[in-house]
């Protein structure tokens, strides 16, 4: 049978059905798709995340430009997603930025504050922004009505709001500097003395989920296992409770960002240095048994006022735990997790977001014993975080605007599908596809830096790939790094075995000098790095093809198939001439040839299961002529911004 007609009737059968069900009444397709207060409680075997299979994706080409469905309209009008019930009392809201750039808090928290602000306007407040930085997006004058360019101080806070007189403000949308500032002010009781509203979530939860004691017993509470661990707030406390603990241990600073203040210590010397350095930044530290080489994981969570909780992503560290999530290479969704492990992370992060009582977007952040189903919880982030924007960007849910609506009192029953138009953010987000997220360090222009990573971030920025399979986003996102490198490959260090078990900002390049040019099994460098080993066999797939290609050593010499998996695998036309001794013009005629040609795709947050019209697009580069099912020669701009946003990567 011709597999081009089988493919094109195939889809032609497939899409008339999601035309038939798109018609039906939403309601009940509905149900399957949300967690309401109710059935949140009860649903204790929620969906796990869809794998993609090349049928499902066909399905999902023939689909992808598909017009909202005919009974958007009337599904709207009929009451289904009601709009605001009980939305909080306020005509103008003060909004705090993150000020100046930091490592750990620098682009990430302009679109979280350009999306809050993007929220009041639609909502008629009259909106305030304090932000110092004037190189943002959201101080430009077509998000906020009032801007001020004045430090993110009390002092200049108050001034603000004597001015102003905002009936509520917003804390979650400017990282840890606007946290910090608004546990400070409430405690100098400048929000009771001019009645303003704090929204969203408390400063009562706030300071639990920053306060290392508070937390610890807030967990304990409803029995969700942490790292033994004692708060103290001198070096000779600090020494004490290590002996308690024992040895290997973390020092952890309350209030900090991005891992400052924190790092590992084996015995006392290190640890007193270790905490007096800690001490100078935080007023508190958190004395912790150590983890390291635990997996690491993170889970992005949204509840509103009345209770409707959602996880809508999760990511997996490539790193094990040691290397602060900042600095470690990210997928999403989580690869090497069993049904089970995943649904007990999930099950345990909506229990601590509702037992805190967080209202907006929380981030939930793991430690999963490698081999078994012990876990530990790490921290909490009760507010918007950089993790949050690359949730968003990976899933397409937009986490800083949701949480923004429902800080104003909307619930996720009454707010539509950004994306749909025709659906509630009542929902799981679904992803056929495969995220990855490398960090960018600039370490090189300082001198005398030490170029190790720890718990402790050193990252000035991070770049973001998609693609449908780990090998493609992977490489996709390494060329994105540096426009130097061609994919997964190697350099020359002085004692590779030391690296591989001591991380530095070359990491990745060490597990590729040592799989693609040492002979190093996976095996070897799983023992020396702790790298799950779901990872370095993807790694080793790409290590295969290359000495496959290499082998051959000629272009003409590559068969269709071979090309194919190449393209599957992330190969860009330069990186597969290099390998067989050709140009890079000369292998992208072949494979035009071979009729193996990129595809741009739609994130549209539901895995193709209901009609969207969405500008978020991907290029894929693993396609042949049988799976070629929309129009060619469609044009489509990728931006990108340069540093400290994550970016999608061009296929080459």
């Amino acid at each position: 049978m011709d597999t081009m007609a089988f493919s094109r009737r195939l889809v032609r059968q497939t899409a008339s059905n999601l035309l038939r069900q798109s018609q039906q009444p939403m309601s009940a397709r509905l149900a399957a798709r949300t967690l309401t207060t109710q059935s949140s409680f009860a649903a204790s075997n929620p969906r796990a995340p869809k794998r993609s299979t090349n049928r499902f994706l066909q399905v999902r080409n023939a689909t992808s430009n598909a017009q909202v469905a005919p009974n958007s309209k009337a599904y709207l009008e009929s009451g289904a997603i009601a709009g605001g019930q009980n939305l909080i009392d306020v005509k103008k809201v003060l909004v705090i930025g993150s000020g100046g750039l930091a490592i750990g808090q620098a682009g990430e928290f302009d679109y979280s504050g350009s999306q809050a602000l993007k929220a009041l306007k639609e909502a008629g407040i009259h909106s305030v922004l304090i932000n110092p930085n004037i190189a943002t997006i959201q101080t430009s004058h077509v998000l906020a009505d009032e801007i001020y360019y004045l430090p993110v101080t009390p002092e200049y806070v108050t001034y603000v709001i004597e001015k102003e007189r905002p009936d509520g403000i917003f804390l979650s949308f400017g990282g840890q500097t606007a946290l910090n500032l608004g546990v400070k002010m409430d405690e100098m009781g400048i929000f009771d003395r001019y009645n303003v509203k704090v929204l969203g979530t408390s400063i009562q939860t706030l300071k639990t989920s920053e306060d290392r004691d508070l937390f610890a017993q807030a967990l304990k509470e409803i029995n969700i296992p942490i790292a033994e661990s004692i708060a103290v707030g001198t070096i000779d406390e600090a020494l004490d409770a290590a002996e308690k603990v024992g040895y290997p241990i973390i020092v952890r600073a309350a209030y900090a960002l991005g891992g400052l203040g924190s790092g590992f210590a084996n015995n006392p010397e290190e640890l007193r240095n270790l905490s007096a350095r800690s001490l100078t930044l935080s007023p508190q530290i958190l004395v912790e048994k150590s983890l390291k080489g635990w997996k690491e994981a993170e889970y992005e969570v949204v509840r509103d006022a009345s209770d409707n909780c959602i996880t809508v992503c999760n990511m997996e560290n490539f790193d094990p735990l040691g290397v602060h999530t900042g600095d470690s290479i990210v997928v999403s969704p989580s690869q090497t997790f069993s049904d089970e492990e995943y649904h007990m992370l999930r099950t345990a992060a909506i229990k601590i977001v509702r037992h805190l009582g967080v209202v907006g977007e929380c981030n939930v952040q793991y430690a999963l014993q490698p081999d078994g189903l012990d876990y530990r919880v790490i921290e909490v982030n009760a507010r918007l975080s950089r993790s949050s924007a690359l949730a968003s960007k990976a899933t397409g849910y937009p986490l800083a605007y949701t949480a923004a609506k429902i800080g104003l009192g909307h619930t996720l029953p009454e707010l539509p599908n950004a994306v749909t138009k025709t659906t509630t953010a009542n929902f799981e987000p679904s992803l056929d596809y495969i995220v990855t997220k490398i960090p960018r360090w600039d370490l090189s222009k300082f001198q005398n830096v030490k170029r190790d990573i720890g718990s402790a971030m050193k990252s000035v920025g991070e770049v973001m790939a998609i693609g449908r399979t780990f090998e493609e986003s992977f490489q996709k996102a390494i060329r994105q790094v540096d426009p130097k490198f061609l994919g997964v490959q190697g350099d020359k260090f002085d004692d590779l075995d030391d690296v591989l078990a001591n991380p530095t900002d070359r990491r990745w390049l060490a597990v590729g000098q040592a799989m693609l040019h040492e002979g190093y099994t996976v095996d070897r460098v799983h023992e020396l790095s702790k790298i799950d080993k779901w990872f370095l066999y993807k790694i080793q797939n790409i290590v295969d093809t290359t000495h496959e290609l290499e082998a051959i050593g000629s272009l003409y010499g590559v068969k269709k198939e071979l090309m194919h998996k190449a393209k599957k695998q992330g190969f860009c036309d330069k990186q597969i001439a290099k390998a067989v001794n050709s140009t890079e013009d000369e292998v992208r005629a072949r494979r035009k040839n071979f009729g193996i040609t990129p595809f741009v795709k739609r994130i549209d947050t539901l895995a193709a299961e209901f009609p969207a019209n969405t500008n978020y697009l991907v290029r894929i580069s693993s396609f042949t002529n049988s799976e070629y099912l929309i129009a060619k020669h469609r044009h489509v701009l990728i931006y990108q911004k340069a540093e400290n946003v994550s970016r999608l990567s061009p296929v080459h």
